[in-house]
């Protein structure tokens, strides 16, 4: 398994602007499938976006799509999570997770990750 460490959560108001990082252990992350989930207060968790081992394919969920974007530096072990335009309903505990595969396809279900990360808090004030 990989172990994830996530950084960059905070407070800030709607509308800023603000990334996540996730930094891998694993010498084999290139070989991972990551992705960025968030459960929100009285939630259950769900996917926010995943990216393909290369970086070449990227998948978001429709809530996110045009605001977020995911990319990773494989020479760095990191994913990020860049949040634009932040809203109210993005405060959530946002957590980093990875499974092995280094495929095209990403997939977006939870129990496809073998790795998860502690999560780092998010929070938009109005």
């Amino acid at each position: 398994q990989v172990q994830l460490v996530e950084t960059g959560g905070g407070l800030v108001q709607a509308g800023d602007s603000l990334r996540l990082s996730c930094a891998a252990s694993a010498r084999t992350f290139s070989r991972h499938t990551m992705g960025w989930f968030r459960q929100a207060p009285g939630k259950e968790r769900e996917f926010v976006a995943a990216i393909s081992w290369s970086g070449g394919n990227t998948v978001y969920a429709d809530s996110v799509k045009g605001r977020f974007t995911i990319s990773r530096d494989n020479a760095k072990n990191t994913v990020y999570l860049q949040m634009a335009s932040l809203k109210v309903e993005d405060t959530a505990v946002y957590y980093c997770a990875a499974y092995w595969y280094f495929g095209t396809v990403v997939d977006v279900r939870q129990s496809r990750y073998e790795s998860w990360g502690q999560g780092t808090q998010v929070t938009v004030s109005s």
